[in-house]
């Protein structure tokens, strides 16, 4: 089984939307795959995703509603064998928590899936309006497309 992790800063916008279409694309392409989300931050542990995220989500048929944010830790790195970060600072963060190389080497920028080495971030659509919701849900869209194509040719395990 593989076993893939979606973290941001507080584990309420960006990470759960990436973690809900992976869940959608795993379950509809029947693999073998679990699939998590993480913040770096514990702002809101236990707590829903954004409730715009929720209904961004919603209105493209993936369900968040479900998941429930949690703080990245370090026993993340035994349980998961990729962790995709949303932009640099959370990368940043949790490489600084990561035991070793092999650690370290788990880590990625989410869209250097879709952009190769351009240490694209996700933006951070908190602050933003019901478009930006959109824009997010978009991008980690084609990027996990990336990702099941990637884990259906054996790249990623």
């Amino acid at each position: 089984m593989t076993r893939i992790l979606m973290v941001c800063l507080g584990n309420i916008c960006r990470s759960p939307i990436a973690d809900g279409l992976l869940r959608r694309k795993v379950k509809e392409n029947n693999l073998d795959v679990l699939v998590d989300s993480a913040g770096t931050a514990n702002y809101h542990i236990g707590k829903k995703p954004d409730h715009r995220m929720c209904q961004t989500a919603q209105a493209n048929q993936t369900n968040i509603d479900e998941l429930r944010a949690r703080q990245f830790t370090v026993d993340d790195f035994q349980k998961f064998d990729q962790i995709y970060a949303m932009d640099l600072e959370n990368y940043r963060n949790i490489i600084k928590l990561a035991p070793n190389k092999a650690d370290v080497s788990k880590v990625k920028l989410i869209l250097n899936e879709l952009f190769p080495d351009e240490n694209k971030a996700v933006p951070d659509p908190y602050y933003g309006t019901q478009k930006d919701f959109q824009e997010v849900y978009d991008l980690l869209d084609h990027a996990t497309d990336v990702v099941i194509s990637k884990i259906k040719n054996g790249t990623i395990r």
